[in-house]
C-alpha cells in the first residue's frame, strides 16, 4: 500500500505521515527533506542556491541517509529549498529515488508537494492536507520558537505566502490536489484530530489496512 500525502507548507501533512507510518507498520520518507539536503549541500559548498548546475550536482550526490535534520529545519532553509525544488533538472534527478522508496515490496507512506500527482499517481490512498496561511503560519512560528529561533509572525506569514505562490506556480510539478486524493482540511484540527481523520480515510480506501494495525 502506497499512501501519498501532499500539501502546502506548514498543513501538518509531515507530522500526518509519519505517524500513518507508524500506524501501519510503513516506511515514510519526507521527500522535502531531499530539497532541503540538496540546498543544504550547495551552501556548505558556497554555491549561490539559484545555481541550478551546482543544486542537481548537490541532488546527485544525496543518499537516503544524509539528513542531519536539526541542519536541515528552519525558516531560512524551508526557503532555500523551496527554490530549489522549483527547479526542474534538481526535480528530475530525484524523481527515481522517491519512486524507488514508494516500490518497496511492503509499500510506503511519503509526503511532499507532487507524491500523489507525479511521484507516486497510482498511489492507493492520496491525502491532500490543507490549513489556511494564517493557521500554517501561527503553527511554524510556534514550531521555530520552540527550537530557538527568533520569531516574528508577519515575516513567518509572509515566508508561507511566497513559498506558496512558488510552488503553486512552477513550471514542473506544481503543487496541486490529484483528483482522485481525499482533502482534509486541519485548520480547526489538532495533530490527534488530523491523524484520527487520515487513518479514517486510510481505512475506508483500502478497509484492509485495518489488519496492519
Amino acid at each position: 500500500m502506497i499512501i501519498a500525502i501532499d500539501g502546502p507548507a506548514a498543513s501538518g501533512k509531515g507530522t500526518i505521515a509519519r505517524r500513518l507510518a507508524e500506524a501501519f507498520g510503513l516506511p515514510h520518507l519526507d521527500t522535502g527533506l531531499l530539497y532541503r539536503a540538496t540546498a543544504r549541500a550547495m551552501l556548505d559548498h558556497g554555491a549561490a542556491i539559484t545555481n541550478v548546475e551546482a543544486a542537481v550536482s548537490a541532488a546527485r550526490g544525496l543518499g537516503l541517509t544524509d539528513f542531519d535534520e536539526a541542519r536541515l529545519r528552519g525558516k531560512d532553509m524551508g526557503e532555500a529549498a523551496s527554490i530549489v525544488a522549483a527547479m526542474p533538472p534538481v526535480r528530475a534527478t530525484l524523481l527515481d529515488v522517491q519512486r524507488s522508496f514508494a516500490a518497496r515490496p511492503s509499500g510506503a507512506v511519503l509526503d511532499g508537494r507532487d507524491i500523489g500527482t507525479v511521484i507516486c499517481p497510482h498511489a492507493e490512498v492520496k491525502i491532500f492536507v490543507v490549513a489556511s496561511a494564517e493557521i500554517r503560519a501561527h503553527r511554524r512560528a510556534l514550531e521555530l520558537a520552540k527550537s530557538g529561533e527568533s520569531v516574528d509572525y508577519a515575516d513567518v506569514l509572509a515566508d508561507i505566502r511566497r513559498r506558496d505562490e512558488r510552488d503553486l506556480g512552477r513550471g514542473t510539478a506544481p503543487l496541486k490536489c490529484a483528483d482522485d486524493a481525499v482533502i482534509l482540511d486541519t485548520s480547526h484540527l489538532d495533530i490527534e484530530g488530523a491523524v484520527s481523520a487520515a487513518k479514517a480515510m486510510v481505512m475506508e480506501k483500502v478497509p484492509e489496512a485495518a489488519l496492519a494495525r
